[in-house]
């Protein structure tokens, strides 16, 4: 079994998409001064590798906390849009670009959920119709081509929430 971690770390000052907040990590406690350390961290629950749930870009859709944990793992696969036949019953990621065009290939494989690098039009219609996304992952080109594996993205459970930062790991079988 071969692990891969597809997470950006967090860090102050990151790049985050224009408009959005700032990223701050500083610390609250030291050692020295309660015999433990404690960062305070603020940002935008778009940073870095995220998931986005349907609320993120359609009114009333379904939060975070609404979504059966069941949405952000399962048996997955790269794929390339030149790629003649893409696989059901899986999450798709994607290594190139992959923009509006798609979206009814997409849609027709019902997928739990989609990542990559996806453009906004592309998630935003596949939020629609209530299909996770994933953006800000990393790695994505080391895992093997044509071969299942488990991708984990949990996100943190925040209540109403519309995203948040995930720690997406891909287990690969040998």
């Amino acid at each position: 079994m071969k692990i891969y971690d597809l997470s950006v770390p967090i860090d102050e000052g990151m790049p985050v998409y224009p408009g959005d907040p700032e990223v701050r990590v500083r610390v609250a406690h030291t050692y020295e001064s309660h015999s433990w350390e404690l960062r305070q961290l603020s940002m935008g629950s778009h940073t870095g590798t995220h998931v986005d749930a349907p609320s993120h870009m359609h009114h009333g859709a379904a939060t975070l906390d609404e979504l059966p944990l069941e949405r952000f793992f399962g048996k997955s696969r790269i794929v390339r849009v030149s790629d003649p036949v893409w696989p059901e019953g899986r999450g798709l990621f994607f290594i190139e670009s992959v923009d509006e065009p798609y979206f009814n290939r997409i849609a027709a494989l019902r997928p739990p959920f989609v990542g990559g690098d996806l453009s906004e039009a592309l998630e935003r219609e596949l939020l629609g119709i209530g299909i996770v996304t994933y953006t800000g992952l990393q790695g994505l080109d080391r895992l093997p081509a044509y071969t299942d594996f488990m991708f984990y993205g949990f996100p943190l459970r925040i209540a109403g929430g519309d995203g948040s930062p995930v720690r997406a790991v891909a287990v690969v079988e040998d």
